[in-house]
């Protein structure tokens, strides 16, 4: 099994996706960085009411996003076959340099803030999609939930070890997420705009993994 398919590693990202989440809204100015749903509803919304500036507010960041999953494509696609470094090593790499950037940035610059990080969870949530073998979402939740629920029904049904241990995974990482969100919020009280960093030095530790794993 990859590395990057490790419940320890998926775990560090979950809990780094939620941390980012949290701090996006309770620091930069309650954008969610992952929950692009929820800054579509909020875009459209404004956008319909004639607050063009305030769409733009919510626009920018899912632009971001999307331009992050072409990254991370572009980068499996050009690195994928190489041998002396693995792609996924140079987008949590990227992803730390982004975010490590986020952390300097002052309170005057939040629209630039959550662009970045949407950036980065976008990359995150294309480069590692699976745990176990099973398909996940390391900055969301919602379909975790779906995958986690349905895997529990059909465990009360068929009996299956392997259906009740797909729940368990999913559920796993939904509470993981929670913590990191929960930890996220209230770190942010007191670090502010540096609390971005506990990422920064999470994701250190999944590059260091998947490094040592590759030798």
């Amino acid at each position: 099994m990859q590395t990057s398919d490790s419940f320890l590693l998926s775990a560090l990202l979950s809990f780094s996706g939620g941390l980012q989440d949290a701090y996006t809204y309770n620091v930069r100015g309650k954008v969610f960085a992952n929950a692009q749903t929820g800054n579509v509803v909020m875009m459209s919304q404004n956008i319909m009411s004639g607050n063009i500036l305030n769409g733009m507010h919510y626009m920018l960041p899912l632009l971001s996003f999307a331009l992050g999953i072409f990254t991370a494509e572009r980068i499996e696609y050009s690195f994928k076959e190489k041998s002396n470094i693995h792609w996924r090593q140079i987008v949590v790499l990227l992803e730390i340099i982004v975010l490590t950037v986020v952390g300097i940035l002052p309170l005057d610059f939040n629209m630039a803030a959550n662009i970045l990080v949407s950036f980065s969870c976008a990359m995150q949530v294309q480069t590692f999609r699976k745990v176990h073998g099973y398909g996940y979402a390391s900055t969301m939740c919602i379909g975790n939930l779906r995958n986690g629920t349905e895997s529990f029904s059909r465990y009360l049904r068929s009996k299956e070890k392997q259906d009740l241990n797909k729940a368990l995974h999913f559920f796993g990482i939904i509470l993981i997420f929670a913590i990191g969100a929960g930890i996220g919020g209230v770190v942010s009280n007191v670090m502010e705009i540096k609390t971005i960093w506990i990422s920064v030095f999470i994701l250190l530790i999944t590059d260091l993994m998947m490094i040592r794993k590759s030798r």
